[in-house]
């Protein structure tokens, strides 16, 4: 079945048509103003809070049928909705209508030597699709980033949680007529199928770029079948390494965050790498402070603590979104930044020293899009830095590394001015 939308009206529009749709939206952000913008993310955030009611009663439905399908308990964690939630949601509108507007920025400029003058100018993107999985407030930090860019949103989430995006939708984009900018700066595709899927990943004339946000399947579904350039939004099998200087102390309490304060997420540790010169002490110590957390490990780290149970390879490069750790016993720096770069992602890796030299090696020598020195995996995160709700994190190396904030969502177009400049 072709993919449809049926949000505000009874009309259904095959894919195609939801891709022009939100390209002549495109068309429209591009030009709009700065004021204009954060007027319709103020009247957005507003909207989500008039219709709570109405949003956390789509989500408990989507709750109830996915705890009846068995969906595991960090996944549920995910799509749930409550109030503070919400509210979440529509302060992360507001922290978006207060950063600076990218689009416009002159990023460069030079004169030849002929008289002709060069610039470099942030412009929108145009159409950002975004497929993911679970996570309804994705719905509303995807459209926020996109419209205070001046990109217009093309997304389609899972079937789990579209009771919750149809409902989230529906006020958004109420509040983008209620300021007189285009509806169809989002477009939500509720063809939550398959063949919906690829349809969507291969609209060329319409997307200009398509960001995955989901987990193993659908980036590899995102790789055999998009024919639409592309930003993977990578897993995080995140670790940290406590070094032979650390602090072990502060050590625990980095490890105990990473771990524990959210484990259902990205930057959430997944994998610990400890020196063997303090893993004897440092090891019992972080059994005691991670009470309910299952620890596998190898056979130093099993031997250091007899509650740490057996690793295999591969939990090495399991990211587990639960409350499980593998720890790896190391006998130097080498040994833990070559462990690291073989069984990680690339998202984000962290280190715990005193010693100066080695938090300056480890952040060279690591190949992720953060490297961390004293300090938790968890701030990675597009709000954490300042950015305001990221719409992914990359993995990638082109075009967009770590949290994908507004610049991240704009490219650069050259502005060439002359004088009746011709080339002889």
């Amino acid at each position: 079945m072709p993919g449809r939308v049926l949000i505000v009206s009874d009309t259904i529009s095959s894919m195609p048509e939801l891709g022009r749709r939100a390209k002549a939206a495109s068309r429209l952000l591009a030009v709009a103003s700065t004021d204009l913008k954060n007027l319709g993310l103020q009247a957005a955030a507003d909207a989500l809070e008039s219709d709570t009611p109405a949003i956390l009663h789509a989500n408990r439905s989507d709750v109830a049928a996915a705890e009846a399908a068995g969906m595991e308990a960090p996944l549920v964690d995910r799509l749930r909705l409550d109030e503070q939630r919400v509210s979440g949601m529509a302060d992360g509108l507001r922290q978006v209508s207060l950063l600076a507007d990218p689009v416009g920025d002159i990023t460069r400029t030079w004169t030849r030597p002929n008289g002709l003058a060069m610039s470099k100018v942030r412009v929108p993107l145009g159409v950002v699709a975004i497929i993911y999985e679970s996570r309804p407030n994705v719905t509303s930090d995807a459209f926020g980033l996109c419209l205070k860019s001046g990109n217009a949103a093309l997304l389609r989430g899972s079937s789990s949680a579209i009771h919750s995006n149809l409902a989230i939708a529906a006020a958004l984009r109420r509040a983008l007529s209620q300021v007189g900018l285009p509806a169809d700066a989002l477009v939500l595709v509720d063809d939550t199928s398959r063949e919906a899927a690829t349809e969507f990943m291969q609209l060329r004339e319409s997307v200009d770029c398509l960001i995955p946000r989901g987990g193993p399947s659908l980036i590899a579904s995102v790789l055999a079948n998009a024919t639409v350039p592309f930003v993977i939004d990578g897993a995080g099998n995140c670790h940290v390494y406590v070094d032979v200087d650390a602090d072990l102390d502060m050590a625990i309490a980095i490890v105990g965050n990473a771990k524990t304060q959210r484990p259902g997420v990205c930057n959430a540790l997944e994998s610990l790498v400890v020196h063997r010169s303090v893993a004897g002490t440092f090891l019992p110590a972080l059994v005691g402070a991670l009470d309910g957390v299952e620890l596998v490990g190898d056979a130093e780290a099993q031997a250091a603590d007899p509650e740490i149970g057996v690793a295999s390879e591969q939990d090495f490069a399991t990211e587990y979104l639960d409350l499980k750790l593998s720890i790896k016993v190391v006998g130097d720096l080498s040994e833990a930044i070559a462990h690291i770069n073989a069984t990680g992602s690339g998202h984000s890796e962290a280190i715990v020293t005193r010693n100066e030299a080695a938090a300056q090696r480890f952040t060279q020598e690591i190949d992720a899009a953060a490297v961390l020195v004293n300090a938790s995996t968890r701030f990675v995160d597009g709000e954490e830095f300042g950015f305001g709700a990221e719409i992914g994190i990359s993995t990638q190396k082109l075009h967009a590394r770590g949290p994908m904030g507004l610049e991240q969502l704009t490219t650069e177009k050259y502005v060439v001015q002359g004088t009746g400049h011709v080339r002889a």
